[in-house]
């Protein structure tokens, strides 16, 4: 017998490959179908009938989405399929691209106050990666210890008389060097704290620090910037945590490069210059110097009892008044006693914590700059009442305390130019100073009262405006002196502005005052402050103009620096 010829199926075995591991074997009883209440319809699952693809032939109960005549284009898709005049090559992504958004980079070239500057005016989305450039182990940096060791940092700098924006700055750039992301440095005039945050989900670890002591060493200023340098761009060498706690903990120990009796030298130097500078000779140089050493000597001696800076000033300002009253008294026409004392007060003038408190609320830091003119304030109230009391003594003693000229005729430019220079050295020396600096911030002194010199008195000038000038050009050669030295702008301004203090209209605002002249007293009083502000403002200025224009050489534009806080005054 001939079989039966069957289908396809039936003319080859079927592989246990061929067979679902699903469908049941022969013998079982078939499930029922199952209902639709078991199995409900997705919501992303397109309706029976509506074709995706626009170009796909339609039912004849479809119409188009525009009528029955509308086209093939026009018809209904899915809310996920693009519309049709979508072009990707000419639309911006919607999403992150698979190539990541382009990081933005900062110029390693600049000096890391620059850039550290422009990442704090930086919103905290717009701020770029940390990009670590001293090495942690696997487990990353030590929390704790980066921020303890940021805040050592930050307090040598506030300490050594630093403006808060770069004391922030350099806290910034700490953190960020060891993969430090979303901290955020604060600071005051007393209290220092910083703030990490790991996550948006994770709690911040905050330390703070209090400031209960500053001293003026612009040479351990200068060691702690050599030191945030090193870790923060030279990849080249490896900064461990131990190694910057150990050089920080040199930088603290290093004894001052001049001695006290140097330093009472110095301000010895200081007085004798300033009273050239306003008309003095010889003889008044000598008693100056004199009076300013003696009164150094006895604000040591002050100080080593533990009493407050304000009787420190008031008891340094006593000896040059007293010196000068000595000199009315004798009756001498070949001396002027109202230089010896302008002399003393050039010596005494806090024009370092001036500047830095006009920086301050003009960088927007209010806090620390109301406290840092309030201590201002203090210093000039103990100068004036130690100036006064002598002042008083002297009225009733007899002494014939006239007002004199301010400066004498421009007949002496020379001396006076070399005098002025002579003051920015002594200045130098007193801030404790690298000497490698010394003669850079000597030589800038000297261009500032040439300018002066030039404006107030060659050209007619108001001595207000041709003061805020010549600070400004101080500001501007300090601010080129510390970029290409990659260090603080403080030991090239500081001792540089020296020659411009407003010792003279404050000796005569004191004088009007004592001798119950209070309307020429107060006005030139008015005056004094008016120039403190001007020197302030002008050195403010001429560190934003060198900003503003200068280009380090090899420098690639990068992220602005925006402005402070806010702007237009809303």
């Amino acid at each position: 017998m001939v079989a039966e010829q069957g289908g396809p199926e039936d003319q080859k075995p079927q592989s246990d490959e061929a067979r679902s591991a699903f469908v049941p074997p022969a013998g079982v009883d078939q499930p029922s179908p199952p209902s639709e209440d078991d199995h409900p319809t997705s919501e992303f699952a397109l309706p029976a009938g509506l074709h995706t693809d626009p170009s796909a032939p339609q039912g004849p109960g479809q119409g188009s989405a525009s009528g029955p005549g509308g086209s093939a284009a026009e018809a209904l898709s899915s809310a996920f399929v693009p519309p049709s005049g979508y072009n990707a090559q000419h639309h911006p992504p919607a999403f992150t691209p698979a190539h990541g958004i382009p990081m933005v980079r900062l110029t390693k070239e600049a000096p890391w106050q620059d850039r550290m500057r422009t990442m704090l005016r930086m919103p905290v989305t717009e701020r770029p990666a940390p990009e670590s450039v001293q090495r942690t182990d696997d487990s990353g940096p030590a929390v704790p210890r980066v921020l303890d060791l940021t805040l050592r940092i930050g307090e040598l700098l506030l300490a050594g008389g630093e403006g808060a924006e770069d004391v922030e700055a350099a806290m910034f750039a700490v953190t960020r060097s060891y993969g430090l992301d979303r901290c955020e440095p604060t600071v005051t005039f007393t209290l220092l704290s910083i703030s990490h945050q790991p996550s948006l989900v994770e709690d911040p670890v905050t330390a703070s620090r209090t400031v209960r002591r500053r001293g003026t060493d612009y040479t351990r200023l200068a060691a702690v910037f050599q030191l945030i340098d090193d870790i923060t761009t030279a990849e080249h060498v490896e900064v461990s945590l131990e190694e910057a706690y150990r050089r920080l903990a040199e930088i603290r120990r290093n004894r001052h490069p001049y001695s006290g009796w140097v330093l009472t030298a110095s301000a010895g130097l200081l007085a004798g210059s300033a009273s050239v500078l306003v008309g003095g000779g010889v003889l008044v140089f000598i008693v100056a110097a004199a009076g300013a050493m003696l009164g150094d000597r006895l604000a040591w001696l002050c100080a080593g009892r533990g009493l407050p800076e304000f009787y420190q000033f008031m008891a340094a300002a006593m000896p040059p008044a007293a010196m000068g009253i000595a000199l009315t008294l004798t009756h001498s026409t070949d001396v002027r006693p109202s230089a010896v004392i302008t002399g003393g007060l050039f010596a005494l003038l806090p024009g370092r914590a001036l500047v830095a408190g006009v920086q301050d609320g003009l960088t927007g830091y209010y806090i620390t700059a109301g406290a840092r003119l309030l201590e201002v304030m203090y210093f000039f109230i103990g100068i004036v009442a130690g100036v006064l009391l002598m002042l008083y003594l002297g009225v009733q003693l007899g002494a014939e305390l006239n007002p004199e000229a301010q400066f004498v005729p421009n007949d002496r430019p020379v001396l006076q130019i070399l005098a002025s220079m002579a003051l920015s050295l002594a200045f130098a020396i007193l801030l404790q100073q690298e000497r490698s600096t010394v003669l850079a911030v000597t030589l800038n002194g000297g261009v500032a009262w040439i300018i002066y010199g030039a404006m107030a008195r060659t050209g007619g000038i108001s001595p207000v405006a041709a003061t805020a000038v010549a600070a400004g050009l101080v500001g501007l050669f300090g601010q080129l002196f510390s970029r290409y030295r990659y260090t603080s702008s403080l030991p090239f301004i500081t001792a540089a502005i020296g020659p411009l203090l407003p010792g003279s209209a404050t000796y005569f605002g004191l004088l009007g005052v004592a001798q119950n002249e209070l309307d020429t007293g107060l006005a030139s009083l008015s005056t004094a402050v008016a120039t403190a502000l001007a020197i302030a403002i002008g050195v403010n200025l001429g560190g934003e103009i060198s900003r503003l224009f200068m280009r380090v050489p090899g420098a690639v534009e990068g992220p602005t620096r925006r402005a402070a806080k806010r702007t237009r005054g809303f």
